[in-house]
């Protein structure tokens, strides 16, 4: 293996892991929690890319290394050359997007819900308050 195919391989993988990102990071989140911000930063460049059609530069870093590898060119971007057809059936795009948009609001909405747990439970009024019941104990 050349070191441009070797590129063009890490680009794919940085292509796959950056989705995962977009997508999945919100649950990891949940347990830590500055991962958040990185995962609304990718969610968003994710939105952007595909509504505005958008060029992503890892795609361009696979091209131009497929290319000085002297391996063929791909048309089209990364989800149309290694997503579609495995993650999704092709030509169920607009299906695959809207799943993916539940999953990273549902996180999301995980998230907001173990925040608030979290709060209720640090809370002085309840976790450091002892009950009528125990003080007479003592």
């Amino acid at each position: 293996m050349s070191m441009w195919e070797a590129v063009a391989y890490v680009a794919v993988a940085a292509h796959f892991a950056f989705l995962a990102l977009g997508i999945f990071g919100g649950f990891a989140a949940w347990r830590w929690h500055w991962l958040i911000w990185f995962q609304i930063a990718a969610a968003a460049w994710l939105v952007l890319v595909v509504a505005a059609g958008l060029p992503c530069p890892l795609t361009w870093v696979e091209d131009r290394a497929r290319d000085r590898a002297g391996l063929p060119a791909q048309t089209g971007g990364f989800l149309d050359n290694h997503v579609a057809g495995v993650f999704y059936p092709i030509g169920h795009e607009r299906a695959a997007q809207i799943v993916a948009a539940l999953v990273v609001v549902s996180s999301w909405a995980g998230l907001a819900v173990a925040r608030r747990r979290r709060r209720r439970a640090g809370s002085p009024s309840r976790s450091r308050t002892a009950s009528p019941g125990r003080a007479a104990r003592r």
